[in-house]
């Protein structure tokens, strides 16, 4: 049964009215009593004093209630008071139109920064970090800042603001990043290698490997586990690769001084590292995506992959090549898929193509001719170090209209279109980096050592820097898929051409493959007496290299750098690149670097006799290709400036790699 509470406001209306009234019967009885005033008038006059009372009584209740209402109870001007005045917290208020001014400061703000400083700059310093919400920092303390906007009573904007110390709970955040964990895939290169040595020796290099591995995932607090016979899984905390970074990765060169063979193999690793924030998954993907550019660029190194960067250790030894053709038949059959499935197809290769290039497009020109699907290749018309290789072709009806340059080949870009980039795996090098950058299906096959990741995933990647030449991969495609009298002689001249060329007439870099190679093309009609032909040198030419050999400059004792005299073009390449050649055979060189200004750029050709790893150091002035042989072009310097940005590049290269 439901209760009635007890209304105390009405309890005292009532109360007031039977007062009310006793006193209006007592003042009537009275006049009746003591004065001769008619009834009716005493009447009259207690009911004008009753009225009176109450509506007296009406309007102190009234204001009453109204300033209990306006005036706040001692429980809530205490809470107020703590909330503004008293709050542990500094807290500012400051003037709406200049935000920096400070009006009036809290206790807290008072105990910690003083009444000197009347604008908040002069206390607080932004500290600005990528990610992160705003900080301000006092001192040694950081505060995140939280204000808002207030209207005053005389119509006047102010800004109150209160700063949050957030010291502790940021360096809690920072310590728990740190303790995040990274993930590492690591293999060993060299496996295909090593299993043509003896079993036994292999076991016990593999052994050691290992046990050199577990070793250092448990010095850094890490779990290796392997997943597959050489091939190794590792977690550890992030703060690790840090740590890992700064001793340059030195695991790798403990690896390395295991030894396998009569011929002293040293075993390699290739390690691809995830150390971004993301799940697990997509940090996985990552590790597994560094482990592949490790290995694209000729392994015995670690690719890093952080946020904001892909950050490179190692690659101080040359890659053997590997026996098996099972990966180039794989490729080859993926290849032809692709094509058959565009289109067209559109072929091209680096600037200022070579024998390599050239011959390597030609090859892959084959290939897209026998899928049925219509191809060109996009070349510099006007570069007359090629106009012999073109000049083979003239007589094939196949290649009537198959030459175009870049900007013909826009016209030719539709969805289904296929572009094949050969012998170039840099942007900055290709013919035509619009062509890449429009075409929305990309293949790309490579010998030189991968520099840096695509901006846009490939269909296929086949970068092999273990390889001589690109033409020898093509031609190892070609063997795989191509019927037997599909290969044109001619084109397996231009074939052999690149692998002459890469190769030095077979004296530097090449293994069994290579031969494989040349055998193939043999047999399918390459006359290497005809492709000396291209190799011969004009007297032109000859003078041109002369230029490179009249003016060198010994640096470091182990190093030639060759100046040219006088004005350098486009024709002037090729001789740099035979002068850095020449300039081995010099006593106590291990390095030659060919510059060659050109306009407002500066081509610099580098060789090597295989102790210097002439990749690495151009990589330092964002150039590539081989251990033994790479380049490099920089724009909008002269001939001094990129002659002192090529010291530094040796300097820095020999004290990271002391000879």
């Amino acid at each position: 049964m439901k209760k009635n509470k007890f209304n105390l406001s009405g309890s005292v209306d009532l109360i007031f009215a039977l007062c009310a009234a006793v006193a209006v019967i007592a003042i009537d009885s009275l006049l009746c009593a003591y004065t001769s005033v008619h009834p009716i008038f005493t009447g009259v006059l207690s009911a004008i004093i009753l009225f009176a009372a109450v509506v007296a009584f009406a309007v102190i209740r009234r204001n009453t209630a109204i300033t209990k209402r306006r005036a706040p109870s001692h429980d809530t001007a205490s809470v107020l008071a703590y909330a503004v005045v008293d709050l542990p917290e500094p807290c500012f208020v400051l003037r709406g139109s200049d935000p920096d001014a400070i009006i009036w400061s809290n206790k807290r703000a008072l105990e910690l920064f003083g009444k000197s400083s009347r604008r908040l700059s002069e206390i607080f310093t932004p500290v600005s970090e990528d990610g992160e919400e705003e900080r301000v920092a006092a001192g040694e303390r950081r505060y995140a800042p939280v204000s808002y906007q207030t209207l005053g009573d005389n119509g006047r904007e102010y800004c109150i603001c209160i700063m949050q110390d957030v010291t502790e709970e940021d360096a809690e955040i920072e310590r728990l990043c740190q303790k995040e964990s990274a993930v590492a895939y690591v293999t060993v290169d060299n496996l295909d290698e090593l299993l043509n040595y003896e079993q036994e020796d292999y076991r016990s290099a593999s052994g050691q490997a290992e046990r050199i591995l577990r070793q250092w995932a448990t010095d850094a607090g890490g779990v290796l586990k392997e997943y597959q016979q050489d091939k190794y899984i590792l977690i550890c905390e992030r703060s690790n690769i840090a740590k890992f970074a700064n001793e340059g990765f030195d695991i790798l060169d403990k690896i390395r001084e295991i030894r396998v063979g009569a011929n002293s193999i040293p075993v390699t690793i290739s390690m691809g590292i995830c150390s971004f924030d993301g799940t697990p998954g997509e940090r996985e993907k990552a590790a597994q995506s560094a482990l592949e550019t490790a290995l694209q660029r000729g392994g015995d190194q670690v690719v890093v992959k952080t946020e904001n960067s892909t950050d490179i250790f190692g690659g101080k030894t040359k890659l053997p090549q590997k026996r098996t053709k099972v990966k180039a038949r794989v490729i080859a059959n993926e290849l032809v898929s692709h094509i058959s499935s565009s289109s067209n197809v559109i072929i091209m290769g680096h600037r200022f193509a070579d024998f390599d290039a050239f011959g390597a497009m030609v090859g892959l020109a084959r290939l897209c001719m026998f899928c049925g699907v219509d191809v060109n290749i996009v070349t510099d018309l006007e570069d007359s170090n090629l106009d012999r290789c073109r000049e083979w072709l003239l007589g094939e009806k196949d290649y009537g209209n198959v030459f175009i340059d870049s900007d013909s080949a826009m016209d030719l870009i539709s969805s289904d279109t296929l572009l094949i980039i050969a012998d170039v795996n840099n942007m900055m090098q290709f013919e035509s980096r619009a062509l890449s950058e429009h075409c929305q299906r990309i293949a790309i096959i490579d010998h030189h050592r991968k520099t840096a990741e695509f901006e846009k995933k490939p269909l296929i990647t086949y970068i092999e820097p273990a390889a001589s030449a690109a033409s020898e991969l093509v031609a190892e495609m070609l063997e795989q898929v191509l019927p037997q009298n599909q290969l044109l002689s001619v084109e397996a001249e231009l074939l052999m051409a690149g692998i002459l060329l890469d190769t030095n007439q077979f004296k530097k870099n090449t293994g069994t493959r290579t031969f494989s190679a040349a055998l193939y093309l043999r047999g399918r009609g390459a006359d290497v007496g005809k492709v000396q032909e291209l190799f011969k040198t004009e007297l032109y030419e000859f003078q041109r290299e002369l230029k490179f050999h009249s003016n060198v400059e010994i640096y470091r004792d182990i190093t030639a750098i060759a100046i040219p005299e006088g004005e350098c073009t486009v024709k002037d390449k090729v001789p740099a690149a035979k002068a850095a050649d020449k300039l081995l055979t010099v006593e106590g060189v291990m390095a030659s670097f060919a510059v060659v200004p050109i306009g407002n750029e500066v081509h610099i050709s580098a060789r090597s006799t295989g102790t210097i790893n002439v990749q690495l150091l151009l990589e330092k002035l964002n150039g590539g290709g081989h251990f033994d042989s790479a380049g490099t072009r920089i724009e909008n310097v002269d001939v001094k400036a990129a002659l002192e940005m090529l010291k530094g590049a040796i300097d820095s290269y020999l004290n990271e790699n002391p000879q």
